[in-house]
């Protein structure tokens, strides 16, 4: 089954680098999840750490265990996850559709 979302190698390093330094349980994904849409805000996806639930869809991408709530399926599709490490500024990003 084709991913919903693809993750880059520099942001799973990075993922995986929280989930040691932070001490993250090891029941516990990265959640991926679905900020406003409603009437004229923009989609914005967030990221997080947290439990599976009876509604997520759970898969492993790059090695990490990623959970996305069945209903917010649709406005990740075909996204990216990067992360960006530069003089200006330094974070995790989604690119594409």
């Amino acid at each position: 089954m084709e991913k919903p979302i693809t993750i880059t190698d520099r942001a799973a390093e990075e993922i995986k680098l929280i989930f040691e330094q932070k001490n993250i349980p090891q029941d516990y994904k990265l959640r991926i999840t679905v900020r406003g849409g409603r009437g004229c805000m923009a989609v914005a996806l967030t990221l997080g750490f947290d439990k599976e639930q009876a509604d997520d869809l759970s898969m492993e991408i790059q090695s990490i265990p990623v959970v996305i709530h069945k209903r917010e399926l649709m406005y990740i599709i075909g996204k990216q996850l990067d992360f960006y490490d530069g003089s200006d500024a330094r974070g995790f990003h989604f690119e594409g559709a």
